[in-house]
């Protein structure tokens, strides 16, 4: 019968090559900032686990066995490599941050407002290289192997660790052209009379909600000639003057900054309680590098980024 292989623990490897180098308990528990009694126990436990008398001592000196001679030649060379794969892997959770950093970010907003910053933090880190996921579905962070993610929205996943980046908020857009044609709605009632670019990745495309001035909300059934899935083709529609836009005000911000759209129904204020998240999933022994990302973007968005300024100038 195959007898279970009990392995020795790596404090009593390190007592035993020491003593093995030192040439007695003393020397190696100076080398080891440890009592010689200590190295000594430690050395009589790895004897017993291999059922072999590893050291002669005597008064005087410590000598290897045969025994010993065979198993120091085997056991330290594997000693210094653990303990230079130990060395070189706290570096990935101490010092300088460094290796591959898997991001998921949203598509739109990832592309928009996000590249220009990965190139900056790029150059700021440069012993980290970025794997970057373009993707509007939330990815299981854990499951898939993503080190950090930025999301949108209203954040479902209890196990992940958040800090919000920013507010996000909601807003009816349309070009001037269009508005001139076929005038400025007064009233989120008023939208019945216009034509609406519907956005299916929307939970309820065809209903846009209000919150009325003294309170309450309202939902307004919409209709249109042009929807999609994909939120930039119907910005781009909607600066063409092809209907009234449900929209993000990141989604716009260039538009409603250079006045290819505008902005009505101010009074209305449409209910949203998400906003820019990162997130990672765990907050114990984070590597260096997620550390690293994490904290830069968040001192990134601490300086509002172009469409934010537009709402507070």
């Amino acid at each position: 019968m195959q007898q279970s292989l009990h392995l020795p623990d790596i404090e009593c490897l390190t007592a035993f090559v020491a003593v093995a180098e030192a040439g007695s308990f003393n020397a190696a528990g100076q080398r080891l900032h440890r009592d010689a009694t200590v190295v000594s126990r430690r050395v009589n436990s790895l004897e017993e686990i291999l059922g072999v008398r590893l050291l002669e001592r005597s008064t005087r000196r410590t000598a290897l066995t045969e025994a010993g001679e065979a198993y120091l030649h085997r056991v330290r060379p594997l000693l210094q490599e653990l303990i230079a794969a130990g060395q070189e892997t706290e570096r990935f959770s101490d010092g300088e941050p460094r290796g591959r950093l898997r991001l998921a970010l949203p598509g739109s907003f990832g592309r928009m407002w996000l590249m220009s910053l990965l190139v900056e933090f790029r150059e700021t880190f440069a012993a980290v290289s970025l794997d970057v996921s373009f993707s509007n579905r939330f990815v299981d962070l854990i499951g898939e192997n993503f080190d950090l993610a930025i999301r949108l929205g209203v954040l479902p996943d209890s196990r992940l660790v958040s800090r919000k980046l920013a507010d996000r908020k909601r807003m009816i857009v349309a070009s001037p052209g269009y508005l001139s044609k076929r005038g400025t709605p007064a009233t989120p009632q008023d939208i019945l009379a216009h034509d609406c670019l519907i956005f299916t990745g929307k939970a309820n495309p065809t209903a846009w909600e209000f919150t009325a001035p003294r309170g309450g909300q309202l939902s307004i059934p919409v209709t249109g000639r042009f929807a999609s899935d994909d939120a930039e083709a119907l910005v781009h529609a909607a600066v063409a003057g092809h209907g009234l836009l449900y929209a993000t005000d990141w989604l716009v911000g260039r538009e409603l900054a250079d006045g290819r759209l505008v902005g009505i129904l101010d009074r209305f204020p449409i209910p949203d309680e998400g906003g820019i998240y990162v997130v990672h999933p765990s907050t114990q022994h984070i590597p260096n590098k997620t550390r690293a990302f994490a904290d830069w973007i968040t001192q990134r968005f601490s300086q509002p980024l172009s469409w934010q300024l537009r709402q507070t100038s």
